[in-house]
């Protein structure tokens, strides 16, 4: 018997309705934390599946958890979570793809509780929103989800088949300087002024770079300069990144740059509110888990195949798989040259290329679930390898 086979023909069987959900959600795109209808669609899809669904998880209500469990009592059995998004961006709809993930990931949970129950295993579906905009991910682990898995998968749409191998740590702050506003011609001496503190911390950051190592990525913006240059301005804002593929390392770098910004009110003689915003980690990749989502892709003939990306941008999911084993695999739907968040994506957000993207999404998780419950020894080795690369990343 070809247990996969017959998880693709299950999903195959459902393709009229899982492309249906995804045309749905791409028609009516909701922005992060705002996703009631996705979430209501895919919610209810589980719930008929036999899904123990609970809405509204850790006090967000776009977000829930749906399971699946046939272990016995001693808890034997691989815990395998498969976490989709379903936000869209504000002003501009699903630019990037979001819409395919949930239909893709119920209709893998589907074909995986039909046929395999055979084996013993738990499945649990995190539905996540607000992956655009809050870090929907950070917030649900810092509420305590994800830690009754013991592997977590993803997919996303985009213009290659491919995984990703490392991503981009991210600490950002908004910092308000805050002085004592004065007329600038008639009495400058009274003044103290918030921009000049934060023009410092600007160039602060300019010195900073010759003593970060070469991949450490640090970004800044004015969002408030203070007003007309014949007021002292009493108060400035800006927003400043830091970035590094070592969660470590650029945690070290905050230090110094939550210093510098003390150190520009200081020399300004003003004061400065530090606000920092939620810290995605860096992820720690498993190549073999990589691979097994990738032999499956090359087995059903996807789209476009490509080595692993080694490096990409900052992701909630990071956070995720800094505490265990994961992959997102990247199944190909627009042209090589596309880019997310754009209008290629947009404008083959129902087509029949993007119908393709779910259902082999829905194929290729499902498979490589079967592979973690078929072979015990299999989800052993990811976790020691995931275990050794972290240490190692712990070092650098």
């Amino acid at each position: 018997m070809d247990r996969k086979q017959d998880l693709f023909e299950h999903i195959d069987a459902m393709a009229s309705e899982l492309t249906a959900l995804s045309d749905f959600i791409f028609d009516h795109p909701e922005k992060g934390l705002e996703e009631h209808q996705a979430c209501a669609l895919l919610t209810d899809f589980l719930a008929r599946e036999g899904f123990d669904v609970e809405r509204g998880l850790v006090g967000m209500d776009t977000a829930f958890r749906a399971s699946f469990d046939n272990r016995s009592g001693d808890g034997k059995g691989p815990s395998i979570g498969l976490l989709c998004e379903y936000d869209a961006l504000e002003d501009l709809g699903h630019a990037c793809g979001h819409h395919m993930q949930g239909p893709a990931i119920v209709g893998a949970a589907s074909a995986l509780k039909a046929l395999c129950g055979d084996r013993p295993f738990r499945l649990v579906v995190y539905g996540t929103p607000a992956e655009e905009t809050v870090g929907g991910k950070i917030l649900m682990k810092e509420r305590g989800c994800f830690q009754d898995i013991d592997v977590a998968l993803m997919m996303h749409g985009s213009p290659t088949t491919t995984t990703d191998v490392r991503c981009l740590a991210l600490i950002s702050y908004e910092v308000t300087f805050l002085g004592r506003s004065a007329h600038a011609a008639i009495a400058p001496e009274k003044g103290r002024s918030a921009l000049d503190a934060l023009l410092l911390a600007c160039q602060g950051i300019e010195f900073l770079r010759e003593h970060v190592r070469d991949e450490t990525r640090l970004h800044y913006t004015i969002l408030d300069a203070g007003g007309p240059s014949n007021v002292i301005p009493a108060r400035a804002k800006g927003e400043f990144s830091l970035r590094s593929y070592s969660t470590d390392y650029v945690d070290s770098v905050a230090k110094r740059v939550r210093d510098l910004f003390r150190g520009a009110a200081l020399m300004a003689g003003v004061t400065c509110e530090i606000e920092e915003k939620p810290r995605y980690q860096a992820k720690i990749p498993v190549l073999a888990l990589n691979e097994l989502l990738m032999d499956n892709a090359r087995r059903l003939e996807a789209p476009t195949l490509r080595p692993p990306r080694e490096k990409t941008g900052s992701t909630d999911f990071g956070n995720v798989m800094y505490d265990l084993p994961g992959s997102c695999i990247r199944v190909a739907f627009v042209d090589e040259k596309a880019s997310p968040h754009s209008e290629d994506y947009l404008r083959a957000g129902k087509s029949p290329e993007a119908h393709r993207c779910v259902l082999l999404g829905a194929k290729i998780l499902a498979a490589t679930c079967w592979d973690l419950v078929e072979r015990e020894e299999t989800l052993k080795a990811i976790q020691g390898e995931f275990g050794e690369r972290k240490e190692e990343l712990s070092r650098v």
